[in-house]
């Protein structure tokens, strides 16, 4: 059998090399002898990271020939069919979809968060999508609006396959970041640039500072994304009146590892909150995309997010009071995630069950 999978891979940002990560390591385990391609930024490297083919995303010769080679093409994981970001990227990732219908190919949409779309990239999902043959989508959101699109699909609800990410056996040696065992308790950061982030620069301040000053927990921040995101927690850190400090960009494991150990996590990234909640890490979520809202609801989360972009930056009492509660009710947080996890854990590996189920179709 052999899969191509389309994605944003090969750009860097730690989330979707998670994603790329486990679900070649869950399409191996299921498919034995599975041979898999990837759309990538940079193929040489995610070829050689994880001995895989790698065909150029922006070849589309390549990329023909890719679906022509291909069993079944699967379009995700993440938001990749949204226009959030611009009408080019889903016509992109739609269009890959499209052009594996029309050679026969069976297609997926896997493991996705649909939206935000606007009427143009509603109507290009619903154009460019038609025929696809299965779909499983993140949250129940996803699920509404696809529907809505692709009557004739079936669409599924699982969760994102990063909840199934385990760390390796071997300690991770966080000394270096000054994250080691003999270190006191701290706090992860993980944010990103977004248009609204500037007014609520001054929440995430209040927060980091009164993490440190009342809660005695260092804050260290953590760029998931790269340069951008090293940037804007740049800007955050020089606000502070006390002394958060930024980690260097590190490796897929070794970023695991250190928000594992955290004792709360505060972040905008998807991923950065799905670390935290595959290892019971309690959090406060910045929900700049609905992708984050909607992660928060699956999972029942009992805290309400710190603050919304787009919206009114909440007060300083507002803030202070809802810091306080992430830590007085740090073990009843804790207890909830670790009570939730084995079913969303389920929830992400029925992706691959209804991979198996189209692959198993006539």
């Amino acid at each position: 059998m052999r899969v191509l999978l389309s994605g944003y891979y090969g750009f860097g940002n730690l989330g979707d090399e998670a994603l790329l990560e486990v679900i070649v390591a869950q399409l191996r385990a299921r498919f034995g002898d599975v041979q898999i391609d990837v759309l990538s930024a940079t193929p040489e490297r995610t070829a050689a990271q994880l001995q895989i083919d790698a065909t150029p995303r922006w070849n589309m010769r390549a990329i023909r020939e890719a679906i022509d080679r291909a069993d079944v093409v699967l379009s995700g994981g993440g938001g990749l069919l949204q226009s959030a970001t611009s009408l080019r990227s889903v016509m992109y990732y739609a269009g890959i979809l499209r052009e594996a219908v029309r050679r026969g190919r069976k297609t997926m949409i896997f493991a996705q968060s649909i939206g935000p779309l606007d009427l143009i990239g509603r109507y290009v999902v619903r154009r460019f999508c038609r025929g696809v043959s299965r779909a499983t989508v993140r949250d129940a959101r996803s699920r509404a609006l696809l529907h809505g699109l692709l009557p004739n699909v079936p669409v599924e609800q699982t969760a994102d396959p990063v909840f199934l990410f385990d760390l390796p056996e071997t300690q991770i040696d966080l000394s270096a970041e000054g994250l080691g065992p003999e270190s006191e308790p701290y706090a992860i950061f993980s944010i990103r640039k977004t248009g609204a982030l500037k007014d609520g620069i001054a929440t995430l301040v209040r927060v980091a500072d009164r993490l440190s000053s009342e809660h005695g927990v260092r804050v260290a921040f953590l760029p998931l994304g790269g340069v951008s995101d090293a940037e804007v927690s740049t800007n955050v850190i020089r606000a502070c009146k006390t002394a958060p400090m930024l980690l260097p960009e590190c490796s897929l494991p070794k970023a695991a590892a250190i928000i594992r150990g955290a004792r709360v996590v505060v972040g905008m990234r998807l991923h950065a909150l799905i670390f935290a909640a595959r290892f019971a890490v309690p959090f406060l979520a910045v929900p700049y995309d609905p992708k984050v809202s909607s992660l928060c609801e699956d999972l029942a989360y009992p805290l309400e997010p710190l603050w919304t972009p787009g919206q009114s930056a909440p007060l300083g009492n507002a803030t202070n009071a809802l810091v306080d509660r992430l830590m007085s009710q740090h073990d009843e947080l804790q207890t909830h995630l670790r009570e939730r996890i084995d079913v969303v854990r389920a929830a992400a590996a029925r992706n691959f069950d209804v991979l198996g189920e189209l692959l198993r179709e006539p």
